[in-house]
């Protein structure tokens, strides 16, 4: 068995819980990075109102702030609460999002980009989140501003002093107005350009939450935006130093260091956090397996291959060699994440083939070729015996099956379980199987993204290649497990065999039309 590192198992108990609690649709934890867009939005919407009201001046700022949150608190109230906690939503997302990626291992190898290019996206958030406390210009206002430019003034690329401008009567209405300009406009823009260069690797991208999880997560923002509304310091003074300051952990933790470290010690500190946690993919580095591989004699350029594939890696052109089609498709090998997710795409990843002794497909994974699946498949049910021969489709990164074969349970463990060719079940049910059971990642959670869902649409929906109707569905089962989940996958087992066992008794010939059976973990 492989050793399942402490964080990860404690995760994926955390996951499992929360499944318990939400189901798999709903679970939060799935949904974290399209959780944070929709907290933007809410930061949006409600920014955009409080803008209308919102006075840029250094003499009208606070005023109108204070005027939104008691005189229009009915409206003008909740959208500055709606700002405040849906900033801090998407801050709690964001890092949850980043510890679930490293504590699941999904942060390395032909992930690197999106990982690198995310730790940076944070940085802007966070110094968007502090540039709308200096705009309220209340006594924490005035204390990030200082603090903040003490920290600019550190820097050998800033020339002059802006501490200097918090010198009493040398404060401006054009400094705080772009103050204002670099918190409505400049940073936004930065942030939404960041954000596209962090997802620029991944195709079918999705950035609206489930709409339970978006309803649910704003009735709990409205609910404690009225149970604990946002309010304001007294107005910034720049002769009195504030005794009490309650500060937003989230956004302004690094400003309480100041008193113990310079502002060249906390930058210091602050990039070499940063440092590492980019360079973190490398410590060690994860190698991809090699890239998939078009054999273009087999590959008619339909293209849907290059739908499937998850990281943007394939891609279709003209054809080059002559071929009476039009297309052929050509992988990015750099994008390649060798899940072979691409070969169940291909219609030519049929095991009935046997117009060759060798089977060859479009598309194929070179360290685990669809000539060889065939050949293990054949392999595997020549071994089984028993009442209920039961067949076992895994992934390599779910639940390791080859703890589950017995005499009458094989077992076969792909890249990834969208590699399946949903012939390759029928193949197995016609000769010599009596039920299949696919498991792999938890629903909702596939390692390669979209491996269970691709693979659920070929059965269910009819995405090509479909699974044909004449294939007997009462014989096939999915069971999702992750790797701790080893128990539950084993009393699945055992109740799918006395499912085909009375299946087998009463010889029943089960219509077409009757469902796959499904579990959701």
């Amino acid at each position: 068995m492989k050793f399942i590192n402490p964080i990860k198992r404690g995760y994926l108990a955390l996951e499992a819980w929360f499944n318990i609690s939400f189901g798999p649709k709903w679970n939060p934890l799935y949904h974290l990075g399209t959780l944070t867009f929709f907290f933007f939005w809410v930061v949006l919407v409600s920014g955009i109102y409080l803008f209308i009201f919102f006075d840029t001046s250094l003499s009208g700022a606070y005023a109108s702030v204070e005027y939104m949150t008691h005189e229009q608190w009915y409206v003008g109230g909740i959208m500055r609460s709606l700002h405040r906690y849906a900033s801090d939503a998407a801050i709690v997302t964001i890092l949850l999002h980043m510890f679930r990626e490293f504590a699941l291992d999904r942060y390395r190898g032909f992930r690197w980009f999106s990982w690198v290019t995310g730790v940076p996206t944070l940085w802007f958030v966070i110094t968007l989140g502090i540039t709308g406390y200096w705009l309220v210009w209340d006594e924490l206002g005035l204390y990030v501003a200082v603090l903040s430019s003490q920290l600019m003034d550190a820097l050998p690329i800033v020339a002059g002093s802006m501490a200097s401008n918090f010198v009493e009567g040398h404060l401006t209405d054009r400094f705080f107005t772009l103050m204002g300009f670099l918190h409505l406009l400049g940073q936004p823009v930065l942030l939404i350009f960041a954000l596209w260069i962090h997802v620029k690797r991944l195709a079918h991208v999705e950035i609206s939450a489930p709409r339970g999880l978006a309803v649910g997560s704003l009735l709990a923002l409205l609910a404690l935006s009225l149970a604990m509304p946002a309010t304001s310091h007294p107005p910034a003074n720049l002769s009195r130093v504030p005794a009490v300051l309650n500060l937003d952990w989230f956004y302004l933790n690094i400003y309480p260091v100041l008193d113990y470290l310079t502002a060249g010690e906390t930058w210091i500190l602050t990039t070499g956090i940063t440092a590492l946690l980019m360079i973190l993919p490398w410590l060690p580095p994860k190698k991809t397996g090699p890239a998939a591989e078009v054999h273009l004699d087999e590959c008619n350029g339909c293209g849907q291959c290059a739908v499937d594939c998850p990281f943007d890696a394939i891609t279709v052109q003209q054809r080059t060699d002559g071929a009476r089609w039009e297309y052929e498709v050509v992988v990015k090998n750099k994008l390649c994440a060798s899940c072979g997710i691409c070969v169940g795409s291909c219609h030519s990843s049929n095991p009935f083939r046997s117009s060759r002794t060798t089977l060859e497909t479009g598309i194929d994974m070179p360290q685990y070729p669809i000539d060889k699946v065939r050949s293990e498949t054949r392999k595997v049910l020549s071994e089984l015996s028993g009442e209920q021969r039961i067949i076992v489709f895994g992934c390599d990164h779910a639940y390791e099956v080859s703890a589950l074969k017995s005499k009458d349970v094989g077992v076969m463990s792909f890249l990834c379980t969208g590699m399946i060719p949903p012939t390759l079940v029928e193949y197995v049910l016609k000769n010599g199987a009596d039920g299949v059971l696919i498991t792999g990642c938890r629903n909702g959670d596939c390692y390669y993204r979209y491996g269970n869902i691709w693979m659920d649409k070929r059965f269910d929906e009819g995405r090509k290649p479909v699974l044909r109707p004449r294939t007997d569905r009462e014989r096939i089962a999915v069971y999702r497990a992750a790797v701790t989940d080893g128990a539950k996958l084993t009393r699945e087992i055992i109740r799918f065999k006395a499912h085909i066992k009375a299946l087998t008794a009463a010889d029943d010939q089960v219509p077409d039309s009757v469902p796959i059976q499904r579990v959701d973990l």
